[in-house]
């Protein structure tokens, strides 16, 4: 790919079918978009998106930010992650995750336990079986007896590790290729972004940042739904003490203690206008610029914008359509930039 520096992304909108709009796809490079990501929450898959990117925009990275590291088992998440490096070669990263408790054992009935060896054994098994050797090993979560990729990926995919407190962000940077961070504000990249460059010994490696945009002026409306939005995270257990670390601990308190008392409207009417202001970035299409400029100049080499439905009158794409880095954006990358697939 590009040896360009500049990254800029956005998480693909995609239509009931799981599928995203071809012809707004072909428009992103032109906006000046670079990477498309995919997650995988309640909607459609992450794989099926980025396939059909793959396929029809070769101009595009293409990644997952993010898929779980315990709803796909170890073969199958090397297989799928082998046959989209095969089908965009040197344009797909692999963005794994613990995610939830919710997610993991709430709707898929998996066991949501010891999440950090999880991960850092999934991540040490994708490594093995990227050099299309057999591997025959007992991890300390799961054991793999014999298994052996029968796709060997070109150019072998950069693995991102997603990560909130200091265990996870230690993991990636001891043992990504780089981290994806979500839910944080531009003034908190700094800390979580040096405990992974200190992991890697002083390397600083590209950091993903997940953020939550909608580019509107009609604030009362965005707050609102953005209240909703935000205290249905900061209650996820796994979320909550995220932001008890980060410090937002006394902001939160009012909200998690009417939430645990079953009053979820007065839980997320409780939530700050400032907490949503820093977690959310909403305002004219220039301020949202500015806000964005702000996480990488922190040290977000990669942003990655997912574009939230909170005003009514203002669809997706075009949302997207308002946010394309202009070419002050794109001539003046933040310090911590660098070259890496999506």
């Amino acid at each position: 790919m590009s040896d360009d520096p500049f990254h800029h992304g956005v998480l693909i909108p995609t239509a009931g079918h799981g599928v995203p709009d071809r012809e707004a796809v072909a428009e992103l490079a032109g906006l000046g978009f670079t990477d498309v990501w995919a997650a995988e929450s309640d909607r459609g898959d992450a794989i099926t998106p980025l396939a059909a990117v793959a396929a029809t925009h070769p101009g595009l990275n293409i990644g997952t930010a993010i898929v779980s590291a315990f709803t796909r088992g170890p073969a199958t998440l090397a297989q799928t992650a082998a046959s989209l490096a095969q089908m965009a070669p040197g344009r797909f990263s692999l963005g794994i995750g613990s995610s939830s408790n919710v997610v993991v054992q709430g709707w898929n009935g998996i066991a949501f336990e010891r999440s950090y060896y999880r991960m850092r054994d999934m991540v040490r098994f994708l490594k093995d079986a990227f050099t299309g050797e057999k591997v025959t090993r007992e991890f300390e979560t799961f054991e793999s007896r014999g298994f052996r990729l029968g796709i060997v990926p070109e150019q072998t995919p950069p693995i991102y590790v997603a990560a909130l407190r200091e265990g996870m962000l230690r993991l990636a940077g001891r043992e990504g290729d780089g981290v994806i961070l979500n839910w944080l504000a531009a003034k908190d990249v700094p800390r979580v972004t040096e405990i992974v460059r200190t992991a890697a010994g002083g390397v600083a490696k590209p950091a993903v940042g997940v953020i939550f945009v909608c580019p509107s002026e009609n604030t009362a409306v965005v707050r609102e739904a953005a209240r909703r939005f935000v205290t249905t995270y900061a209650n996820v257990p796994v979320y909550a003490e995220y932001q008890r670390w980060l410090g937002r601990a006394a902001d939160l308190e009012e909200t998690w203690a009417l939430w645990s008392g079953g009053n979820r409207a007065a839980a997320a009417a409780a939530v700050p206008d400032h907490v949503v202001d820093e977690l959310i970035v909403h305002g004219s299409p220039e301020e949202c610029r500015g806000r964005i400029e702000e996480y990488r100049q922190a040290g977000i080499t990669h942003p990655a914008l997912m574009v939230m439905p909170f005003d009514p009158e203002l669809d997706s794409w075009g949302a997207i359509r308002l946010l394309g880095p202009s070419r002050r954006d794109r001539a003046e990358p933040g310090p911590s930039s660098r070259t890496g697939t999506a």
